[in-house]
């Protein structure tokens, strides 16, 4: 499904942002990933955060929704199947978690291009792909 506009790229955003809440929170407490515990929760947190971002960025910019068409940009690079975090091996999930957070900084990087005619949006997303990048960091240097 492509996006096709502000609204869709924060609103697909947010949903990639609920489905990395979700998994956090799960692998969190998930008994084989006890040594990845705090990380993990600290990662839920921050998705929560991050909705909020992405979410306040759509209500301040929503004058300019409907102004910029964007041009060949999909879901479907984004999107990953849902698995049982409850019954993954701490390998299993630290293997989703890097897939989860790569695929985050790639998608609000490469947002960010395509709405480049917004700078203030572009910015947001650029923060919140550089956040990504720092969780990538912290999940390769405990590793």
């Amino acid at each position: 499904m492509p996006l096709e506009n502000f609204g869709s790229i924060l609103n697909f955003a947010a949903e990639l942002e609920k489905q990395d809440r979700d998994f956090f929170a799960a692998a969190a407490g998930n008994p084989a990933c006890a040594p990845y515990r705090e990380v993990f929760e600290q990662f839920a947190a921050d998705a929560a955060k991050h909705i909020k971002t992405v979410l306040r960025t759509r209500r301040e910019n929503v004058t300019e929704m409907i102004l910029e068409p964007i041009r060949d940009f999909t879901r479907a690079p984004y999107c990953e199947e849902c698995v049982a975090v409850d019954r993954m091996t701490l390998a299993e999930a630290l293997a989703t978690a890097n897939r989860r957070v790569d695929r985050a900084e790639r998608y609000y990087s490469e947002a960010a291009v395509k709405i480049k005619a917004l700078p203030e949006v572009a910015r947001a997303l650029k923060n919140l792909a550089k956040k990504h990048k720092k969780h990538r960091e912290i999940l390769v240097s405990k590793q």
